[in-house]
């Protein structure tokens, strides 16, 4: 089959698109046929870092059909339609758990269910299980217009968050935001976060805020959270991986500051996390309320265009490759 491999270097990784053997599933996992699988920044800085061992096949989400499962699987039988988290996924042919697998509807294309797995995961496991969000707190996202900041703000307007307040340095892709749920737009390049913040909430703070930017905003943040506000970092994007505590306001605040990643946990928490994520929200992505819009598709064979484009920072929404 046709995989698209990170093939170690001093210099860090690069992709090459290899013939390597269709992978066996065992008794306890899943064979799919991909048919899309999406991309995310991460997997850019991964490959970067990749300096040393084997080809790794790139990828964490996919949408195809079972062809094989394994002998004690009993959820999933071949020929479902499937969606799954899982590395090794940029390749024809992937092996899964079946846990980490989601049913997708007969009128979803690969494309959109491709999209989904990785980013509502993510989004959920901050927003809802790391940051307990109820109906009518406040959630704030920075670096909004990515995949998972666009599924936060999603999640937050079909939870009945309010008010949803993001930030983003386009104002062209703040004004896009406002048709996925968000309330109030902060342009990161002019604004001042903590005004906009206290502006939108009359002067209390926002309860959650979702943060992919990491320590140049950190201390914003702090200033900007309401009384047993909650902070939830998912990456440090802005470069900066420090920052200063005031601790007499998160002492004063009772604030929670949370680190969130799924590269510490065991197997068996990866797999709670898709299975809340599926619990909560596979009902509205069946319903057609939480679907991102897809930016750009590229074949396979183009994957390196594919994570230029990423890097690039141009797009809204997911880029998506299509298996050949």
């Amino acid at each position: 089959m046709k995989a698209a491999q990170v093939i170690a270097g001093a210099d860090g990784g690069r992709l090459e698109v290899r013939d390597i053997p269709v992978p066996r599933p065992g008794a306890n996992e899943v064979l799919v046929r991909v048919r899309a699988s999406g991309l995310n920044y991460g997997e850019i800085k991964y490959m970067r870092e990749h300096r040393s061992g084997n080809p790794m096949t790139a990828g964490v989400e996919f949408a195809g059909e079972v062809v094989r499962v394994g002998e004690q699987v009993s959820q999933w039988r071949e020929g479902d339609r499937v969606m799954g988290h899982g590395r090794g996924c940029h390749a024809q042919y992937v092996v899964a758990a079946p846990l980490a697998l989601m049913a997708v509807p007969d009128d979803v294309s690969w494309v959109d269910a491709a999209a989904f797995p990785n980013v509502f995961i993510t989004a959920h496991d901050a927003l809802v299980s790391n940051g307990e969000l109820k109906a009518g707190e406040s959630v704030f996202v920075n670096g909004a217009s990515g995949g998972v900041g666009m599924a936060a703000i999603m999640i937050a307007a079909t939870m009945r968050a309010r008010p949803v307040i993001a930030s983003s340095r386009s104002a062209a892709k703040l004004e896009r935001l406002a048709d996925f749920g968000v309330n109030v737009g902060v342009n990161a390049s002019t604004d001042s976060q903590v005004d906009a913040i206290m502006s939108a909430t009359d002067r209390r703070g926002v309860d959650i805020i979702i943060d992919t930017v990491g320590g140049t905003v950190f201390e914003d943040h702090v200033r900007s959270l309401a009384v047993k506000g909650r902070l939830v970092n998912l990456a440090r994007l802005g470069g900066a991986s420090t920052a200063q505590l005031d601790l007499n306001l998160l002492w004063q605040n009772r604030l929670k500051l949370i680190g969130a990643t799924f590269r510490t946990r065991t197997e068996q928490e990866r797999l709670d996390c898709i299975q809340a994520c599926a619990r909560d929200l596979l009902p509205f992505f069946r319903g057609g309320r939480l679907r991102l819009p897809i930016d750009k598709t590229f074949p396979m064979a183009s994957i390196g265009e594919a994570y230029a484009y990423i890097a690039s920072s141009q797009h809204m929404g997911k880029i998506v490759l299509t298996a050949d």
